[in-house]
Order: structure tokens, then C-alpha cells, then sequence
């Protein structure tokens, strides 16, 4: 890659390591404010995306380091509007899932076509994973019974 590729490259995977450490925080607040019969596996599941989270978030900056670039201390935006429904918790994972899916697909266009075939792959590797957990938050956003996709 060149000076400039390696430089704006460094840039998206700040931006991922930020968005996945909001992340982090953000399930880790959520899975405290789930409430009620279902709240067990809800709960779990939102402390499994946190971790996960930190997983996405160590691997940017291991990136970052390997381009030569300095990992960024900053956390990505997050948004407490004291909603604290499970529908609404999960319509704003949704947002946050995939504010991060879009940078993955940036690096993607950056990387795409050999400038880094290690940062493609690992775009790639990154955007299947997000869109399956979109999947995942689009089911369970569901009613019983609606096989259409949920739209916001």
C-alpha cells in the first residue's frame, strides 16, 4: 500500500477500534437493563456481544500497530436515550451494528483489488460476521410468526 492507502487505512481501523469499544459499553449498560421474564438469555447475550466487541476492537488496533499507525484512545458515539425497552435497546443495537458494518465496508474499498490482501480478507472476515449479527438483532426484532424481515 502506499502512504496515503496505509494512512487512510490506519484512520477506518481507529474509527472500527472506537465504534467496537463504544460497543462494549453499550451491551455491557444494555445487558443491566434488562428486566423481566426473558431477561436471563437476553442478558447473556448482550454480555457475549460485549466481549465480542473487545475481540473486534483488539484486532483493529493489532492492525493499526502493524501498519505502523498509533491506536486510538477515543470511544465511538454513544447514545443513552433512557429507553430502556428491550425493542428499544435492540433497535439502537441495531444502529450501532451497523454503523460499524459500514466501516468494515469502507476498508473493504480501500483494500479491494490487491492493495492489502491481509486487510481484505480481514474486511471481509469482519463484514460476514457483522451481517450475520444483524441477522441475528433483525430476528429478534421480530414479532412470532413475521418471516419478513424487520424494517425501522
Amino acid at each position: 500500500m502506499n502512504n496515503t492507502d496505509t494512512k487512510n487505512a490506519i484512520e477506518i481501523l481507529n474509527r472500527i477500534m472506537e465504534v467496537e469499544l463504544a460497543g462494549v459499553v453499550r451491551y455491557t449498560h444494555y445487558s443491566l437493563m434488562v428486566y423481566g421474564y426473558n431477561r436471563l438469555p437476553i442478558v447473556d447475550w448482550m454480555k457475549s456481544n460485549a466481549q465480542e466487541g473487545l475481540t473486534h476492537a483488539h484486532r483493529a488496533g493489532e492492525l493499526v500497530t502493524l501498519l505502523g499507525g498509533h491506536p486510538s484512545l477515543s470511544i465511538g458515539k454513544l447514545l443513552e436515550t433512557a429507553k430502556h425497552d428491550i425493542g428499544d435497546i435492540l433497535r439502537e443495537s441495531l444502529e450501532h451494528e451497523k454503523t460499524a458494518l459500514d466501516a468494515y465496508y469502507e476498508l473493504l474499498k480501500l483494500t479491494e483489488g490487491g492493495t492489502s490482501v491481509l486487510l481484505e480478507e480481514y474486511a471481509r472476515e469482519m463484514i460476514v460476521e457483522e451481517e450475520m449479527h444483524l441477522d441475528s438483532v433483525n430476528k429478534m426484532l421480530r414479532h412470532p410468526g413475521d418471516v419478513e424481515a424487520f424494517k425501522t
